[in-house]
């Protein structure tokens, strides 16, 4: 692709549990087919399922907790996959039992009646991108593209992620796509083109696009395609003809301003959009004026990620202003940008705007003190349901600790607060501990990372968090806490240590950047009192 893409030979795969590759699907398949065929108290109740018809079935439902799955991942990519593999095995040990307790089908004219609904949503999603990530040439795709052809398929929603199509793949697709895009609702063609040179990628995306021109889109997902510019209007046959859509991702595409500006010149409508996803783009202050225009016109929207996008004062602040029209706003996703306390102080102006707001994600902005007490006592006024904060890495002392306490007092609902690595230190630790000691039973996870805390401060805050009837995890890492206190907060944790965080890297010893300052003065001033005490003056003759 541009200047600003890279390809797939040079991305850096870091090892996930998700997807799942082929034979371990084929794996739980088996495993559940020998589960269903296998005599127990259910079998005697409800009747014993035949091989070929408990293969079936097996097959039905992994496909259904595949896509699950599949849909749970796709809306944290940036995890491991481990939680999608947890509702992998959740559905599929669900949709097993619901057969198992429904037995073994009635037969009509020879074949098996489909009744339940694992087959029902495996008709509707036509999904290729489990198994490794893979170059796709055209005489594979005429065999896995093959059900497609099927008359009076019943196919809504195709998944193209993770295998790259070339040239020879792309023509056996677009007749095949002409032939069912009428049909289609949510079309997802996420990293689709990996590895592939700029020309054909081109290319295939200019096929793609002129294949699905005039789908009835609510769902579009062209992330990890590393557009660029080109790549945003390779796709201009497809993007003008949307209307409708409600969730649009275009996450790691190499989105500058000009291909921002690009998209939201060839999406007419964001009328009925919901879910606007950016992250992780080269967008800047100039890329983000463009998406704030997007923004500003979908007053329906209800999630909203703009992060790591390099987004400084200027364009949050344009974000800012146009959140503000957002009256719907359910979550927000601003993380790792450049914003500062001009755009914080702009979003916190925002903030009474989102009555139904549950998440927030505003780590790594360069709030500071000022920005972060402003956003705090904006909170505190509104979103009065909020479940996550999430204000890690802004540089944050105690002085901003009494406002960020009085909003967190506030959120009875809050089940997870982040606000590792700032500056908050045993005062504002134990401000923070305290707002928490009333209510909050929905609380499952604290993180005080890295905050120059100490005795007292980590203390509190397992005192606090032991207590809480659902609580999973307190990560107070990375602090000045001396040997004493980690006996005394392993010790608060005797019964539950699974709650408890590691603590290997903290630093009994450690000294904060104030200390240091002093230290560093006081060994100045030393040096400079021996220097004189040998200085002699020189008279002169």
């Amino acid at each position: 692709m541009d200047s600003a893409s890279q390809t797939f030979q040079q991305r850096t795969l870091s090892v996930k549990l998700w997807p799942p590759s082929q034979s371990t699907r084929l794996m739980l398949v088996e495993r559940m087919t020998k589960n269903l065929t296998t005599p127990s108290i259910f079998s005697r109740k409800y009747g014993l399922l035949g091989k070929e018809e408990a293969e079936e079935d097996a097959k039905q439902i992994e496909e259904l907790a595949f896509t699950a799955a599949n849909q749970h991942y796709e809306k944290e990519p940036d995890g491991d996959g481990s939680s999608a593999v947890q509702v992998y095995a959740k559905e599929s040990s669900k949709l097993m039992l619901e057969v198992i307790k429904r037995g073994p089908r009635a037969k009509e004219d020879g074949e098996v009646m489909i009744t339940d609904k694992a087959t029902a949503a495996s008709q509707t999603i036509f999904d290729i991108s489990g198994g490794r990530r893979a170059f796709i040439e055209e005489e594979e795709a005429e065999d896995v593209l093959g059900p497609l052809r099927d008359p009076g398929n019943s196919y809504t929603k195709i998944i193209f992620s993770n295998r790259s199509f070339g040239l020879g793949a792309a023509r056996v697709a677009v007749p095949i796509l002409n032939s069912i895009k009428d049909q289609l609702t949510e079309v997802d063609l996420s990293d689709f083109i990996a590895g592939r040179p700029e020309s054909e990628a081109l290319e295939v995306i200019t096929m793609f696009s002129s294949a699905l021109e005039c789908c009835d889109l609510r769902y579009l997902n062209l992330s990890n395609n590393a557009l660029g510019e080109k790549g945003v209007k390779a796709f201009e046959a497809l993007l003008k003809s949307q209307n409708n859509l409600e969730e649009l991702y275009l996450m790691n595409d190499g989105i500058s301003e000009e291909a921002a500006r690009a998209v939201c010149e060839l999406i007419p409508s964001t009328e009925k959009l919901k879910v606007l996803h950016f992250h992780n783009n080269m967008t800047g202050d100039e890329g983000a004026v463009p998406i704030a225009e997007m923004v500003q016109h979908s007053p329906v929207l209800e999630d909203f990620r703009c992060s790591s996008t390099r987004i400084g004062s200027e364009g949050g602040v344009a974000l800012a202003e146009a959140l503000g029209t957002c009256t719907h706003l359910k979550k927000l996703d601003l993380r790792d940008n450049m914003f500062g306390v001009e755009a914080g102080l702009a979003l916190s102006k925002a903030l009474s705007a989102f009555p139904d707001l549950t998440e927030i994600y505003l780590s790594y902005l360069n709030l500071d003190d000022e920005g972060a007490e402003a956003l705090a006592n904006a909170l505190k006024e509104s979103a009065p349901s909020l479940e996550v904060l999430e204000l890690a890495g802004n540089d944050i002392t105690a002085k901003g600790a009494s406002s960020l306490a009085a909003c967190i007092a506030a959120k009875q609902f809050l089940t997870k607060l982040n606000l590792s690595e700032n500056e908050l230190k045993d005062e504002g630790a134990i401000l923070i501990g305290k707002s928490l000691e009333e209510g909050h039973g929905q609380l499952t996870e604290v993180d005080l990372s890295t905050n120059s805390i100490r005795r007292a401060g980590a203390r509190l805050l397992a005192q606090v968090a032991v207590n809480k009837p659902g609580f999973n995890m307190l990560n107070i890492n990375g602090n000045f806490i001396s040997d004493e206190g980690i006996d005394e907060v392993k010790d608060i944790f005797k019964q539950s240590p699974d709650l408890l965080g590691p603590l290997d890297e903290n630093d009994p010893e450690g000294k904060d950047f104030d200390e240091e300052a002093e230290d560093e003065d006081a060994d100045n001033e030393d040096e400079l009192e021996s220097q004189l005490k040998g200085l002699k003056i020189k008279q002169e003759e």
